[in-house]
């Protein structure tokens, strides 16, 4: 692992998103592997691959398609029928829990591996493959391929639903990141500041993305190993307010709740530190605003490049 190498991994990130538009507007790369509409969907995978397979399970719930996601080591897995589908998300196509679950579910119903490689164990166990296209991860550390699965998630999303949310999204996170990017030097000092105090960090964000505050809660235990943790608007305060009143508390709000108001109660009762990323809030420390950061899919693509750039920015100052 490699700080200075995840930095550039990072910056690869809005022309690796291009590809990606570009492979979605030749046509959806889930059609080969979707051959029939699924009775259920089952979402396996760990880390990272979880967190977005837990964002598509619940917007296809949303949507009236029956979608579980489950981590790949649970001990029971979901039950399946010979019409029900299985997809099996890992980057690195190797990890040992998804492989063993997908060998579970080989021959009980048509299974579809997602990674970033080839040729890897867990596509052997499948019946199909799709492509995170996401490029080798140098630094090593799993940035871009999470993104794109959330990507390729919503193209699923598209494919199963008839909506058109994918293309729009990918334009709008290139955009995104391309701002991010070219103004750190006028944000990511001050983000740090207020985001890396002695007792951790919270990242905190809607349900429906959720992904986005454990992924850069993720970012700050995987590189600089500090301390951080994601928590769901609102059930923040009925599980983590609690430790606004005893400790330098530090907060990184992911902004589209509807349960905000409740949380700001509290963090202004107690002086808490909290950076808002995505609009624009009176009582935070800091609001950082970037390009089509009004757009919930953008966010949802976009807004992890912010804890990442700080993980990088701290891994790179431990030397």
């Amino acid at each position: 692992m490699d700080p200075l190498a995840f930095v550039q991994d990072l910056e690869q990130g809005p022309s690796r998103f291009a590809d990606l538009l570009a492979e979605c507007e030749r046509g959806n790369p889930w059609e080969q592997a979707v051959t029939t509409p699924p009775r259920r969907i089952v979402l396996i995978g760990m880390g990272s691959s979880h967190f977005a397979n837990s964002v598509l399970a619940l917007r296809l719930q949303a949507a009236g398609v029956a979608a579980t996601a489950a981590i790949a080591s649970a001990d029971p897995l979901p039950a399946v029928g010979v019409d029900d589908l299985v997809i099996a998300v890992s980057a690195s196509g190797g990890s040992a829990e998804t492989v063993a679950a997908a060998e579970h579910y080989a021959g009980r119903c048509r299974t579809i591996a997602v990674t970033n490689t080839e040729d890897s164990r867990v596509q052997e166990l499948c019946d199909a493959h799709v492509s995170l296209r996401a490029g080798e991860e140098v630094g090593g550390v799993a940035c871009r391929s999470f993104t794109h699965t959330l990507a390729l998630h919503l193209m699923l999303l598209d494919l199963l639903t008839g909506s058109s949310v994918a293309a729009p999204a990918l334009r709008g996170a290139i955009e995104a990141t391309t701002d991010l990017l070219a103004r750190r030097d006028a944000w990511l000092d001050n983000v740090a500041h207020h985001l890396l105090g002695p007792d951790g960090t919270t990242f905190v964000a809607p349900v429906r993305r959720l992904s986005s505050a454990q992924q850069s809660a993720l970012m700050l235990r995987e590189g600089p190993r500090l301390p951080a943790i994601a928590c769901e608007t609102g059930d923040w305060s009925h599980i983590d307010v609690y430790l606004t009143k005893t400790t330098d508390y530090r907060m990184l709000l992911l902004p589209g709740s509807a349960w905000e108001s409740q949380l700001w109660e509290w963090v202004r009762q107690r002086g808490t530190t909290v950076v808002v990323a995505g609009a624009e809030v009176p009582d935070a420390a800091m609001c950082l605003r970037y390009a089509q950061d009004d757009v919930d899919d953008v966010r949802l693509l976009a807004e992890p490049l912010i804890a990442s750039l700080v993980a990088a920015r701290a891994w790179a100052a431990q030397g």
